[in-house]
């Protein structure tokens, strides 16, 4: 079956119990190509009745699935890796149809989706808890971590695959069931995907389409335990608040609005190279997208003629063609970067270049690659998060204006500094305020490492054993294997420890 043709097969579903179950909601949404504006497909809001009957489902097979032994789950876990690999060309073209995304970008995507399945396979068995020195002779004490039950990941348009391998693979190996909230933009792509996961067993992991209602039903629902979100910053306030008021664990993935810093030291046609690729990669619709830049004065001319000339270079156009950059995700998306552009020249950026949209591509939400220059710190481009393909420059006189500029901000994601000078790099790792900082080496990500943000980007930590965690409790168990009597400190209390002083 073609991708066209899945489409139209998936529209209107949710994937509930192990198989595609038709919506009953009259309440429909056309799934557009951002490319082409061609509808492919259309989506349908989950009921109150199908978001119950998921959760009832999930809790069922979230009981049979803790009872299997860690081995299993582990070796259950390295076939969904092999079946996605076996279909990341379907996978990706999918992708690039729905959100736009090169189909080079799509295919590594649903790779890194698959390295993380195989990563979380491992190490969900290498420790379930550890054994503490006793604090009374004879005992044994030991910590258990145990899982929390029904997560409900809810999940951004920009990588719908990847995030959702991130979560669901650690939620899995630790025992629990995933119900997921796919981005509007993406929810065909996501039924698909999902059903790579369905040797796991029915019910374990299921997908509910629709908007914000049905992200709300699942947050609140009792019957759901842990509440996994990427988006934007007011929306994960609102989860966070819901979720405290009912003490259910969160891991929340907000904005960024990430500092690129341009050291002397740095070789220069290479810091523009990887500011080029920071900025643009997915018409700079990534999380951690390098959307602030910081040159020192001493390079900045330089800097700035060789990331123009890079930027120039990027071929734009339909994802499935042989470009380096697709459209924005959606016309909505397009017209919100639009006025953060507009509006940063309003307040004196000059375009070096770009700043519109391509030329002889009428259809399609597409953006130039732009570079702006004589940007002062205090626009509002350098203090909000543009999430499209803009590079905003500003000249600044030392590594420490370039940190405290980098610190200026609500956000806390990511960072980069491209230099060769050693203690500018050991500085700007230790003082940069953010989750994550990258020096000469911008936007890699690592299985085995923390991802995630500071300050208004977000709480928790997705991947490394930190990612596991979050979807775990800790258990601690205290034994003695005798049932001895503890006269150190039960009733009766001996007088000689009684007060000794007068009443």
């Amino acid at each position: 079956m073609s991708a066209l043709e899945l489409f139209a097969s998936l529209s209107g579903c949710h994937w509930i119990n192990g198989e595609l179950q038709a919506g009953t909601s009259p309440s429909n949404y056309d799934v557009l190509d951002p490319a082409t504006e061609q509808r492919i497909g259309e989506l349908c809001d989950a009921t109150r009745e199908e978001v119950n009957q998921a959760i009832g489902i999930a809790n069922q097979a979230q009981k049979r699935w803790n009872r299997t032994n860690a081995l299993h789950r582990a070796e259950a876990m390295h076939e969904i890796a092999a079946e996605i690999r076996r279909q990341r060309p379907l996978f990706a073209e999918m992708l690039t149809r729905e959100i736009g995304k090169t189909y080079k970008e799509s295919f590594d995507e649903a790779s890194w989706s698959a390295t993380a399945v195989d990563y979380y396979a491992e190490l969900g068995r290498h420790e379930i808890g550890r054994v503490a020195g006793p604090v009374v002779d004879g005992q044994f004490n030991f910590s258990l971590k145990e899982p929390l039950g029904v997560v409900v990941l809810i999940l951004p348009f920009n990588y719908p695959l990847c995030l959702l391998c991130w979560q669901a693979a650690a939620a899995l190996v630790a025992g629990n069931a995933v119900i997921i909230k796919p981005s509007e933009l993406t929810s065909l792509t996501t039924l698909q995907f999902v059903q790579a996961f369905a040797g796991l067993g029915q019910g374990l992991v299921q997908v509910l389409t629709g908007g914000a209602e049905v992200g709300q039903q699942l947050v609140r629902h009792a019957d759901t335990h842990m509440v996994a979100f990427t988006g934007g910053i007011e929306t994960g306030r609102s989860i966070a608040r819901e979720c405290a008021g009912m003490y259910k664990r969160t891991l929340i993935e907000t904005s960024g609005n990430d500092p690129f810093i341009v050291m002397p030291s740095a070789p220069i046609d290479i810091a523009a190279r990887g500011a080029a690729f920071g900025a643009y990669l997915n018409c700079g619709q990534v999380c951690a997208s390098s959307e602030r830049f910081y040159v020192h004065e001493a390079v900045y001319d330089a800097f700035v003629e060789r990331l123009i000339h890079h930027a120039r270079c990027i071929r734009v156009g339909n994802g499935l063609d042989k470009v380096d950059m697709g459209p924005l995700a959606s016309q909505g998306q397009r017209e919100r970067y639009e006025r953060i552009l507009h509006r940063a020249i309003e307040q004196g950026a000059r375009v070096g270049t770009g700043g519109g949209r391509p030329r002889g591509l009428d259809k399609g939400w597409f953006a130039d690659a732009t570079v702006l220059t004589d940007i002062a710190a205090t626009m509002d481009i350098m203090h909000d998060e543009s999430f499209g393909p803009v590079a905003p420059i500003c000249k600044v006189a030392s590594l420490d204006e370039a940190l405290a500029l980098s610190n200026d901000s609500r956000y806390g994601l990511g960072s980069t500094i491209y230099t060769t000078n050693l203690e500018e790099s050991m500085r700007a790792t230790h003082e940069l305020e953010a989750g994550m900082v990258w020096v000469n080496a911008p936007l890699l990500d690592n299985d085995a490492g923390p991802f995630g943000g500071r300050k208004q980007s977000g709480m928790g930590r997705q991947l490394g054993a930190e990612g596991l965690d979050n979807f775990r409790h800790s258990k601690f168990v205290m034994m003695d294997p005798a049932a001895s009597a503890q006269d150190f400190w039960w009733f009766p209390f001996r007088d000689e420890d009684a007060f000794p002083g007068q009443r």
